[in-house]
């Protein structure tokens, strides 16, 4: 029988996952670009901007300067996107071989302090796909389950052909 007390218990859980708000969700507000001894931080939504428009803010503007990068190859190497069925990624890193993947990017995109790299890019990575099935590194640190990510410059290009790559080759 249902009793009083367990009505009043019910009750009060469902009323306080209904009237209390929940957080957002943590995303990255803040991206540190590495180059060899180079290490700039550069607000996400400059680099969004950058993305869509192709206009560099002084920070970053200053940064690729100092990099000896070329805007334009940085901006197709961050912003270029790969076509990607979400849900088969999703299953993909969700094994043995996606671990294997994923640990490779980590060394490029990484948390702050680089622990649960893995898992931080498998939900970052997850996310942006199942978004409008396509991949960029930008959506990628977007997405990233922390408020500042992690990127190494040097080995962008790098990542980036290898996850064209590796997503090229899986059938979607």
């Amino acid at each position: 029988m249902f009793s009083l007390t367990r009505y009043c218990l019910f009750l009060s859980i469902f009323l306080t996952f209904v009237l209390i708000p929940f957080p957002k969700a943590i995303a990255a507000e803040e991206i540190i670009l590495k180059y060899s001894m180079l290490r700039q931080s550069i607000p996400v939504e400059d680099l969004t901007v950058f993305c869509e428009t192709g206009e560099t803010s002084s920070a970053l503007s200053y940064f690729l300067r100092l990099a000896n990068q070329k805007p334009e190859n940085v901006k197709n190497t961050l912003c270029r996107k790969i076509p990607v069925n979400g849900v088969m990624l999703s299953k993909i890193l969700n094994n043995p071989f996606g671990e294997f993947i994923l640990d490779g990017f980590a060394q490029v995109i990484t948390t702050p302090t680089q622990k649960a790299s893995r898992e931080s890019l498998r939900g970052a990575v997850v996310t942006s796909a199942l978004k409008d099935n396509n991949l960029s590194i930008m959506e990628v640190a977007q997405n990233y389950p922390t408020t500042e990510v992690h990127l190494n410059g040097d080995r962008l290009m790098e990542i980036y052909k290898k996850m064209e790559g590796i997503l090229g080759s899986l059938p979607f």
